[in-house]
């Protein structure tokens, strides 16, 4: 398609326009379109304006002066892993590490590989190919194979059913491995087991294999979590030489860095939480003209000082992207010497920061800010709660002693964030989080984890202090990584109008949607039962925040400079960020980071290792909450719709937060029909029909704890 002509009579066609786009991902501008197709003079005002059409119909988008790209569509050209067969034979493939879609979500269309009569083994499960999409008419796509790549997954983590097959824990592997009578190393049923693939031939259209390591009974917490992160290709180990620079490493020298160890920073984190890199400080603001201002300190350790540049710890932690913080363990982004130790703010220890200082009006805007190197010593290890029972009049020995000179100061300075963040008017998802609470490894229940208003003191610190290193590198015009939320793509937005409006919520219409029109709704079903399934519609509607190397603002925060700079233990693009600051602001010799032409790959890989830390987070969670519904022995579950298709009801379960499924078949008897305008489904006689939001009463009819999955039907449905 690159450089077809098109007479000069006539326009190149919507599909040709979207074809071309499509075919050439890098260099497509409305200016590459009209020189490739060679439209004369006259047309091209039309062709402009036909490309904005294309454009408010959410089918292409763009940003400024950056390139054109199809929204929704996959690239023509990409890597895929071989994720198994469909019932017809037919080999499946996904695109390397694209993440699970949400329950309810629209499905990933499917991919089928086209059969290769090259000489060579065929594509195996986990198997990494280069390949070239075609989209099909109904959606799906064939994948033609340009190459087989290194660095495929021969290695599945499943369970052994104590015959002769493994069920692989990863959702998109669509079937079963089948294991050789000498390679099984002994494994039981229900054992939790690393299986090596076999390259050699297939029995029964089964992928082979053999057991190579077997990890224990599947069921405890501990193999909830070994399943999500082997099927999500997290690195757990580190390498040798990481972990002798991590024990080698000494406290910091005081020279060069400012001494605020007499500063009473302290941090606030949950109740189980080891490592801390944030500290906090405020104080009012004794300059006269910044009447009801203040002063805040934001320290976050200084990883950059231990973490040099292309070292061993640097690759560790490059290639781990991020911690993962799963409900039993953490797989840290660097070995736990630094990261619970020299990285750690622990109370009343000695620790190297880079410190951002911040004045605020009394309205909480920035006046200014500056960075500096420094060594500080934490004055305590606060968690929410105790913050919070100090605040309310319940303080512990050590709050009281707090209140006074630190505590107080810090509510008034967020007092006067809030109104920043009033004003700013930012989306308001204050959706209730679940954590898992252990009675032992195999005993557990799931529960709404606490919410306070200290979670939101140091919330605002963290975005205030966010905004400060973004305007410094803006400033400066350092090169860096910035923390990029783009505005709802226009498909999902449609799709949320619809529903939305069914439910008796309708949006403004002929205005382009701002987070302020999200909370207005959001605000007006506040005290209903629904205003959990609202603020968790408005979410699934918004687009994947990502990291670039174009500061190109944040929808959902409602800025228009942020990064991330205030977690570089947990983060690798955080300690990329104080790299450039360091660089920027001349704070030492140890500022190098990737170079411009470098930092698109790197954007690219950590929002790949969110992604993937994510979807091994979720998976776990989905395991420990199906586990705890089945746990609860009960027949009779109260669960909640939340998502409704032609095909049936998504149902999360109101104690556990489990998600199940009802498919149309258990809805009861008679024919149902999916309503688009009501966003319900109904019985054609009878009367009864399911909408979103409704309560119901549900039991499990089938569960798979190894992929998070439950089966449900409705109690009474008739």
């Amino acid at each position: 398609m690159a450089g077809r002509k098109r007479p000069k009579s006539g326009l190149p066609s919507r599909q040709d326009i979207l074809d071309y786009i499509s075919e050439n991902p890098d260099h497509t501008t409305v200016r590459d379109i009209t020189s490739a197709f060679n439209v004369a003079k006259k047309y091209r005002a039309r062709l402009r304006s036909e490309i904005r059409r294309l454009k408010d119909m959410g089918l292409i988008k763009d940003g400024d002066d950056r390139p054109l790209s199809r929204t929704g569509a996959l690239p023509p050209v990409t890597v895929v892993r071989v994720s198994g067969t469909d019932s017809d034979g037919e080999v499946l493939v996904t695109p390397d590490n694209r993440p699970n879609d949400q329950p309810g979500d629209r499905p990933a269309p499917l991919i089928y590989l086209k059969a290769d009569r090259r000489p060579g083994p065929a594509p195996g499960i986990g198997d990494r190919l280069l390949v070239r999409l075609r989209r099909q008419d109904d959606g799906d796509y064939q994948a033609r194979l340009i190459r087989a790549l290194p660095g495929g997954s021969p290695l599945v983590i499943g369970v052994y059913d104590g015959d002769a097959r493994v069920k692989p824990a990863d959702r998109k592997a669509r079937s079963e491995l089948e294991i050789g009578p000498g390679d099984r190393m002994d494994a039981e049923a229900g054992e939790l087991v690393v299986a090596e693939l076999v390259r050699h031939g297939s029995r029964y259209g089964l992928r082979q294999a053999r057991i190579v390591r077997r990890i224990g009974r599947f069921g405890t917490a501990e193999t909830f979590s070994r399943a999500a992160l082997g099927a999500n290709d997290i690195p757990v180990e580190f390498t040798a030489e990481a972990l002798a620079l991590a024990e080698a490493a000494i406290a910091a020298p005081l020279d060069g860095r400012v001494d605020l160890r007499a500063v009473p920073l302290v941090t606030i984190d949950d109740e189980d939480a080891r490592d801390f890199d944030d500290a906090v400080f405020a104080e009012p603001d004794a300059d006269a003209e910044n009447p009801g201002g203040w002063k805040l300190i934001v320290a976050i350790a200084d990883v950059a000082w231990y973490v040099r540049p292309d070292d061993a710890l640097d690759e560790a932690a490059r290639q781990r992207g991020n911690s993962v913080y799963l409900p039993d363990q953490v797989v840290p982004m660097l070995p736990e010497a630094l990261s619970n130790g020299w990285c750690s703010l622990r109370p009343r220890e000695d620790r190297p920061c880079l410190a951002a200082h911040i004045r605020i009006g009394a309205d909480g805007r920035i006046l200014n800010h500056r960075f500096e190197r420094a060594s500080m010593r934490s004055a305590a290890r606060l968690t929410y709660r105790r913050v919070h029972d100090a605040w309310n009049g319940n303080p512990d020995e050590e709050c009281t002693e707090l209140k006074g000179p630190v505590l107080e100061p810090l509510r008034g300075a967020f007092a006067a964030l809030e109104i920043e963040r009033k004003r700013r008017e930012p989306l308001n998802l204050d959706l209730p989080e679940r954590r898992v609470v252990f009675e032992n490894a195999e005993s557990w229940r799931v529960e709404e984890r606490p919410r306070y208003m200290s979670h939101r003191l140091i919330e605002s610190f963290m975005i205030t202090a966010n905004v400060a290193a973004a305007r410094t590198l803006a400033a400066k015009r350092t090169a860096a990584l910035f923390r990029v939320h783009e505005e709802p793509p226009a498909d999902k937005l449609a799709g949320l109008t619809e529903t939305l409006r069914a439910m008796g919520h309708p949006t403004p219409k002929g205005q382009v949607l701002l987070p302020r029109h999200f909370n207005r709704i959001l605000a007006n079903a506040s005290d209903t039962e629904e205003a959990d399934l609202l603020a968790d519609l408005v979410l699934r509607s918004q687009a994947q925040a990502v990291y670039s190397a174009s500061d190109d603002g944040h929808f959902g925060l409602h800025l228009r400079n942020y990064t991330h700079f205030t977690s570089p233990i947990r983060r690798y693009s955080d300690l990329v960020v104080h790299r450039a600051l360091i660089k920027a602001l001349k704070l030492g010799d140890d500022g190098e980071f990737p170079p411009s032409d470098r930092l698109n790959d790197l954007a690219a890989h950590v929002s790949m290792t969110e992604r993937r830390a994510v979807s091994a987070e979720r998976e776990a969670m989905d395991r420990f909450a199906v586990a705890a519904a089945l746990n609860a022995g009960s027949d009779r579950l109260a669960g909640r719709i939340t998502g409704i298709t032609r095909f049936g009801l998504y149902v999360a379960l109101e104690d556990s937060g489990a998600e199940g499924f009802i498919p149309k078949r258990l809805l009861g008897a008679g024919r149902f029909s999916f309503d688009e305008n009501s966003q319900s489904l109904g019985a054609q006689r009878g009367g009864l029909r399911y909408s979103l939001g409704q309560i119901l009463a549900v039991t499990i009819r089938e569960a798979d704890p190894l992929r998070g999955r439950l089966i449900l039907q409705p109690i009474d449905s008739e």
